[in-house]
């Protein structure tokens, strides 16, 4: 029945997107124990992905990190998906599933894998993904359909749009306005301005308060 399978839909060649060289290795070496999988391209940032799509238009999956250095992993996401609207990605990350699946979701992502679990679930997700389907947890499929049409229960931080929702974080880390600018090469007074939406969106008055409401929700890090 397996071989059969890998006859009827070929070789599922991988495109795997994380920052650290020792993540990418440990992807390989599990993934090569099964025949219908090869891991066919490595990117270490959103731009090498991008850069990869212009020269290959052969891949099957992306299996994408949410946090590389440069586009937040929202942006290579909608790169992605604007380049080649049918390539399903999915997401593998070390961020609690409450801090960024939805979003990753909503942006164009097929599904989301943590990695503390990653030799359980990822090959399940790659096969789930690769013939058209979404791979969530059941814990994730029970919020997404929480907040499906339930605009106004939502937790403050859900206002928020993807930009904002990275400088909050930020915030949240304790960096200062001008850090958070050049981390992500940004003027200082757009920073500012993001800030001051962030904390009329939330209802809030300071650092101090996006501080306390990050950590009561687990969204530092």
């Amino acid at each position: 029945m397996f071989y059969i399978a890998i006859s009827a839909y070929g070789m599922i060649r991988i495109l795997i997107a994380d920052d650290h060289s020792i993540v990418r290795e440990g992807l390989k070496y599990m993934l090569m124990g099964f025949p219908d999988m090869t891991v066919a391209g490595e990117a270490a940032n959103g731009q090498e992905v991008i850069d990869l799509l212009n020269k290959e238009e052969s891949w099957d999956v992306v299996v994408l990190d949410i946090s590389m250095p440069g586009k937040s992993g929202i942006e290579v996401i909608q790169d992605i998906k604007q380049h080649s609207p049918k390539l399903p990605v999915l997401i593998l990350s070390m961020h609690p599933e409450e801090q960024f699946a939805i979003r990753c979701l909503k942006a164009g992502a097929s599904g989301y894998v943590g990695k503390q679990s990653v030799s359980v679930q990822l090959v399940e997700a790659i096969r789930k993904v690769h013939g058209g389907g979404k791979f969530l947890s059941p814990d994730l499929a029970e919020r997404l359909a929480y907040y499906i049409g339930r605009d106004s229960e939502k937790p403050p931080h859900e206002s928020l749009s993807n930009r904002e929702f990275q400088v909050f974080r930020l915030i949240a880390r304790g960096k200062t306005v001008t850090e958070i600018a050049n981390e992500l090469s940004l003027s200082v007074k757009t920073v500012s301005t993001y800030r001051t939406h962030i904390l009329e969106k939330m209802d809030m008055k300071t650092n101090a308060d996006l501080v306390q409401y990050a950590i009561q929700n687990k969204l530092q890090e």
